[in-house]
């Protein structure tokens, strides 16, 4: 899948008022990155300035509010790839002014076009036509999935679109290495790498398009129900091509949560034959899966996992690209996507460590996309944040040092579980830590490889290792059910890769040979070193015992590979 970077140069006052500039690869929210640019420069020497920045940041729910307004008043277009742009916008201008618009492709070229208001977008619909046909089985469904046709080609002959589309998936692993070896120090190539690696602009505005579009189906049984993404696609760590998890809320349908009136009118309000509250949860999956398969636009393979300890809805969203996950009944899942988004808006270094831990750890098969024994980006990210807050002084506070900062309004107990922490970011005084992100990742490699697993426990909640509660290899806590161990799954085959991995790339950042730039002529300057150095292949692989890690082959594997790449290079050139 593509994007286009054309917004609207030629647009009314309004529009360039407006517009946003979406070249480049930007996170979820504006403020992330100010503070960004700026801890990038000034680190360690303006702490009060960082924190006023921080400040200023909005809160998930209100960088939710935002986009879902924003996609409220947007439509999905399928167009020919050779669609004239200008034509294209002057012949939806017609309907009302255009705050943005891209294009991107995905099985065919499409565009998002976000309208000023909702009138201009009723108005688009209402013109639009319902393919005729004789077969009695065509259900009119008026989605803001539209296809346009016949509006005229580019002036030049294969011309694919008005403006070049940008790739919205990550870069093949040899092609970020060879980026990677081009940067000047570490710190540059970590930054670099998270640009490469997080959600852009547009692809933001994309996940939470799909999920109001999925919406305007699941409305036909619930009007006010609301559909929001959750996980990697809003906290701030997700990464270009990330599948895209959604959450059916109705419990904020007016009336909800009201107080039972002694005299009036009330609701009849109930689910028959219900058992329990996961049997709701599952009829109401079953109900809107069904809904889905037969009448979503654009949707197809649609799978009913309702046994599952979360039931959920998957299914593939052709028009976007996205693999999707429907869930209902999730809060818990939703408060952990909503600590993660603060925690990496504390300090912008929470960020692109977790971006490169995880892009390592993806890069020696450490995790996977496949279910099965490998540790999760998810019991990957907790890692980071846990080891972060090992550090003297901590960069993040611990989960109990949140809640205890929560006012009444923060309060949320979920099936039990203690939810509650700050949402106040003036509220959160940081301590001066001033490592820079070389050392950090460093340390961070170093304090696993000698991480005691086999006797303690992980835990964000009180940021420091427990006794280990049951016999597991890897055990971490889930934050809010405290009970359960997130990691369970991880075997200790794969528990003892990650460890001698650790070692390895440990060892490797602390070698002249390899943790300093190549500069000199063009053939050094794209030698691997660094960052990049630690994302090429590995030997470590059936590790069946920590003590059998030996470090000294490293040495001969980077030898082998830089003599490798020399080669290769010299043999291009003649």
């Amino acid at each position: 899948m593509r994007l286009s970077a054309s917004f609207g140069a030629a647009m009314a006052s309004t529009l360039a008022v407006c517009g946003l500039h979406m070249k480049g690869r930007g996170s979820l929210s504006k403020c992330l990155q100010k503070v960004d640019t700026f801890l990038h420069r000034t680190i360690g020497t303006n702490v009060v300035a960082v924190k006023e920045e921080r400040e200023g940041c909005k809160s998930l729910y209100g960088v939710q509010a935002e986009r879902q307004e924003q996609a409220e008043r947007s439509v999905l277009i399928s167009c020919h790839s050779r669609t004239n742009e200008k034509n294209f916008l002057k012949y939806l201008s017609r309907h009302g002014d255009i705050n943005k618009y891209f294009f991107y492709e995905s099985y065919g070229m499409y565009a998002v076009v976000e309208f000023a208001n909702r009138e201009s977008l009723a108005s688009l619909l209402e013109e639009a036509a319902i393919p005729s046909t004789s077969h009695e089985s065509m259900v009119p469904f008026k989605s803001r999935l539209l296809t346009l046709r016949n509006l005229g080609s580019a002036d030049v002959p294969n011309q694919q679109s008005g403006q070049q589309c940008q790739p919205q998936t990550t870069i093949p692993i040899n092609e970020l290495i060879q980026r990677l070896a081009r940067e000047e120090t570490i710190e540059q190539q970590i930054t670099s790498l998270t640009d490469v690696y997080q959600l852009t602009e547009e692809n933001s505005r994309l996940r939470f398009l799909v999920c109001s579009l999925l919406k305007d189906i699941a409305a036909a049984y619930f009007p006010e129900c609301t559909i929001n993404p959750f996980g990697s696609s809003v906290n701030g760590f997700g990464k270009l091509g990330c599948d895209l998890d959604m959450f059916l809320d109705v419990d904020d349908i007016s009336g909800r949560n009201a107080k039972m009136p002694k005299s009036g009118l009330w609701l009849e309000y109930q689910m028959k034959r219900a058992s329990s509250e996961r049997a709701v949860t599952q009829s109401l999956l079953s109900v809107i899966g069904d809904c889905v398969d037969q009448f979503g636009p654009g949707c197809v393979g649609v799978q009913k996992i309702l046994n599952a300890r979360c039931p959920l809805v998957r299914f593939a969203h052709q028009p976007s690209g996205f693999q999707c996950d429907l869930t209902a009944n999730n809060r818990v899942a939703m408060k952990s996507t909503e600590l993660l988004y603060l925690y990496g808006e504390l300090d912008p270094r929470v960020r692109h460590l977790v971006f490169t831990v995880r892009c390592w750890a993806r890069a020696h098969g450490i995790t996977s996309s496949i279910p099965g024994a490998w540790i999760t980006n998810f019991s990957l990210t907790v890692m980071v944040l846990f080891f972060l807050q090992r550090r003297s002084p901590p960069i993040i506070p611990t989960l109990d040092h949140l809640r205890d900062l929560a006012d009444p309004r923060d309060k949320s107990v979920i099936e039990g579980n203690d939810c509650t922490f700050v949402s106040d970011f003036s509220k959160i005084q940081l301590l001066s830590n001033t490592e820079t992100l070389e050392k950090l990742l460093c340390e961070f490699f170093e304090f696993y490889s000698t991480f005691a697993f086999n006797r303690m426990s992980i835990s964000i909640r009180k940021g420091k290792e427990q006794n280990k509660p049951e016999v597991a290899p890897l055990h971490i806590q889930n934050p809010f059910e405290t009970s359960l161990n997130v990691s369970k799954n991880v075997n200790a085959t794969q528990l003892d890769r990650f460890v001698a991995l650790c070692q390895e790339s440990s060892w490797l950042l602390q070698q002249s040979d390899t943790n300093t730039p190549r500069g000199g002529n063009a053939e050094k300057a794209t030698t691997p070193w660094g960052l990049a150095t630690l994302l090429m292949p590995s030997q470590v692989a059936g590790i069946k015992g920590r003590k059998k890690r030996r470090r000294e082959p490293a040495s001969e594997r980077i030898k082998s590979l830089l003599e490798s790449l020399k080669n290769t290079n010299q043999h291009k050139k003649s």
